[in-house]
């Protein structure tokens, strides 16, 4: 995209590739042992899990706590029971902390809730065992417990003066496009034309040129406003100013590409990619809302086709799909 690879950000929020089956790419009869290293999201972790039918161990290294914070978030949400959260509102609360800068109220509320929970995880490694199972955070350093910890009360605030996302978005677009930000609808429509088009026809122009002024690539409700800062999309970056190392809290990820990359392109519903007179009739966020959908149903055991998750993944009275945290720099 333009720019160069600035505008990808420093935080890699979400992944720039279609979710992937790693236990199809070298199937093994016995448990497997999947180590995945800088990915940035859960998608292939998620996938692997939707198609998995036997025992799977995750070996998960990331650059940044922020990240591994997320997956633990995300691995709250598809672990919810169906009584207390609908598969709909599951999939939306998902798609908006995954790839929007802003939220709805409820979606903000639902976020600081499970921050407590979460502050709970990481300084009670029992309480953790007994509430989300089949993670393990005994590799982390107590140091990192400790920042994750302040990640997650930093979560619980609601008073956008402390994180203004939507300035923060607009401050990278200016330092990104510099002279041209003005006329940045021009800018955005060539990046969509000349380079996104072409490898990823299914995402429209109408939603690609929406994200990247605003940054909200999921707009699933037309009854609520989306106005509360997603702070999951918050990091630190060290920068210099007068001539000194100061560290930053920002927006610091990717403003060209998009999440419709990781979740919007790929889909095993083929109706979904019916053209008309050689145009898609639908876009990448109806693919991104029925993969969330296919996803998270089939984790929570709604597609009884094949085994649920904890069927699949139960040994020994445990969940076996081990978010085994082995590192958070590499």
């Amino acid at each position: 995209m333009s720019g160069g690879v600035e505008g990808f950000g420093s935080t890699t929020w979400w992944g720039f590739s279609p979710a992937l089956d790693l236990a199809a790419v070298a199937p093994t009869p016995e448990c497997s042992n999947i180590l995945v290293v800088g990915s940035g999201d859960l998608r292939h972790v998620l996938m692997t899990l939707a198609h998995s039918t036997k025992p799977l161990h995750f070996y998960v290294a990331e650059s940044s706590l922020e990240l591994l914070a997320r997956h633990m978030l995300f691995l709250t949400l598809a672990s919810e029971p169906l009584d207390q959260l609908g598969l709909q509102e599951r999939s939306e609360l998902f798609l908006e902390l995954y790839g929007n800068t802003l939220v709805r109220h409820q979606t903000s509320q639902w976020l600081s809730e499970k921050a407590n929970r979460l502050i709970r995880m990481v300084t009670d490694l029992d309480y953790q065992k007994e509430t989300l199972p089949m993670l393990d955070l005994s590799l982390l350093k107590f140091k990192e417990r400790d920042m994750l910890e302040g990640i997650f009360k930093f979560w619980r605030l609601q008073d956008a003066a402390t994180f203004d996302i939507s300035k923060h978005w607009e401050s990278r677009l200016r330092h990104h496009l510099g002279t041209r930000y003005d006329s940045r609808s021009g800018v955005f429509d060539w990046d969509y034309h000349m380079k996104l088009h072409e490898m990823a026809e299914i995402v429209s122009s109408r939603e690609y040129q929406g994200w990247r002024e605003s940054g909200v690539a999921f707009q699933l409700r037309d009854d609520a406003p989306y106005q509360y800062s997603n702070r999951t999309l918050a990091s630190g970056l060290i920068t210099m100013k007068g001539g000194e190392r100061v560290a930053r809290r920002g927006y610091w990820g990717d403003i060209v590409n998009s999440p419709y990359l990781a979740l919007g392109l790929e889909s095993d519903n083929k109706d979904l990619f019916h053209k008309t007179n050689s145009k898609h009739t639908k876009g990448s966020v109806d693919v991104s809302v029925w993969n969330a959908q296919w996803l998270l149903g089939r984790l929570s055991g709604v597609d009884t086709s094949r085994a649920t998750w904890e069927r699949n993944c139960l040994l020994s009275g445990r969940l076996m799909m081990m978010m085994v945290v082995i590192a958070s720099r590499y």
